[in-house]
């Protein structure tokens, strides 16, 4: 539940009725990326804002002993699977989402819908200059599009406090209508928390890496790939000393548990029903 900066609760920006599906202990939207896209700008028609979270397995992970992202992408606005494992989880447990809603491919999707109707943006995070070039693409691909602001927070910039005041400034006097965050996930959260609640109007989404994959910066895996699953090996291809921990020391085990877990789930979901049957 979002409240306000004095504490007040906020009102529920997702419009109509809301399907979700746990993994993990955790919630996740059964929506498809146009029906997310539908949600977030009815939200702005009701001059409402909220907050997206796209865990993939690796967030997915982190919040199975992590209280604070746990709690973070509960109490999201929407909260959308990135990653086939987490669609392939959802098959098995009995309960399918209808599709992987990337945050790498939810920000075109939504940018588009944005200049449509005449909506602000703001992109912070990335590396260096990623924002920058982000916006330019975005600009030239949408004319009417509302590009309010970029900033790329400096290393360490979550322990800043002046700086912080800084970015609230910038957000504040720029009011945009989606601020898409472009940080990894630990940081997402902090910065979701903190300013989301201070921008009642506007949507925040945590979008990871995708402002380098806008730019052109980082190469995006083929969408055959993307489809069975297999974006994570394109991604270890090109970074293997950063992500091979991730990817097989820790991703691999915990999408084994993830599965399991969701068949396991499934089967007493059997039978209980067939003993409550007798």
């Amino acid at each position: 539940m979002r409240t306000g900066v004095d504490g007040e609760e906020l009102p529920q920006p997702v419009l109509g009725e809301r399907r979700r599906v746990m993994l993990m202990g955790l919630p996740l939207d059964s929506l498809t990326e146009s029906g997310a896209v539908d949600r977030i700008m009815a939200g702005l028609a009701a001059g409402r804002g909220g907050t997206v979270y796209t865990p993939n397995l690796h967030n997915l992970r982190l919040c199975s002993f992590t209280p604070v992202y746990a709690e973070a992408v509960k109490g999201a606005s929407l909260s959308l699977a990135d990653g086939m494992p987490l669609i392939w989880a959802s098959r098995l447990r009995g309960t399918p989402l209808p599709e992987r809603v990337a945050g790498s491919e939810l920000i075109w999707s939504l940018t588009a819908r944005a200049a449509m109707e005449a909506r602000s943006v703001f992109l912070i995070g990335g590396n260096p200059g990623a924002a920058d070039a982000a916006a330019t693409k975005f600009r030239s691909l949408h004319q009417g599009l509302r590009v309010v602001g970029t900033m790329c927070p400096p290393l360490g910039f979550e322990r800043d406090e002046a700086y912080l005041m800084e970015v609230e400034r910038a957000l504040a006097s720029a009011a945009p209508d989606i601020c898409y965050v472009g940080l990894n996930f630990e940081k997402q959260v902090m910065f979701i928390e903190r300013f989301g609640p201070r921008l009642p109007r506007t949507w925040f989404l945590g979008i990871g890496i995708s402002f380098s994959y806008v730019s052109g910066e980082v190469r995006h895996a083929p969408p055959w790939m993307r489809r069975v699953g297999l974006e994570w090996a394109f991604r270890l291809a090109q970074e293997p000393r950063r992500l091979a921990r991730r990817y097989l020391l820790e991703g691999v085990p915990f999408g084994v548990r993830l599965l399991a877990r969701a068949l396991l789930e499934r089967w007493n979901g059997r039978r209980t029903a067939d003993s409550g049957g007798r």
